[in-house]
């Protein structure tokens, strides 16, 4: 019953004190800093970046699930290990697929270096002549 009231006082306190301020650019629709430009607020972008983080938040997880297994790796005994081993059996398989899917592949919208290559074949054709 503490931890409510607490919260209350709190945040009535917060109301009463904290200072309420608001202009123009505060109520604005923030756009990473700056006002948006007509019909670039919704250009696409690529959903692979999510991917990526989501397989890695997976992933990531999967050391908090071996954790207890390792803490108490002695007293599982063959049955823990062989529940361990499938689980990452199934993880390896899991990854086997994203990876034959080329799901962890981001396509990059840069010229994998082509433009620098011409940079240079321009460069050493002018200083040979």
């Amino acid at each position: 019953m503490f931890v409510p009231i607490l919260a209350f006082v709190l945040l009535l306190i917060n109301f009463l004190f904290a200072p309420h301020n608001p202009y123009q650019e505060k109520k604005s629709v923030f756009e990473c800093g700056f006002h948006s430009f007509l019909g670039q607020n919704r250009t696409q972008f690529s959903i692979s970046f999510f991917i990526f983080a989501l397989l890695f938040l997976l992933f990531d997880l999967e050391i908090l699930l071996v954790y207890p297994y390792i803490v108490s790796a002695y007293t599982n005994a063959v049955y823990g290990l062989f529940i361990m081993l499938m689980f990452f059996i199934a993880l390896t398989i899991g990854l086997g697929f994203e990876l034959g899917k080329k799901a962890l592949n981001i396509d990059s919208r840069q010229n994998n270096g082509s433009n620098f290559n011409s940079v240079i074949r321009s460069s050493s054709k002018k200083v040979n002549t």
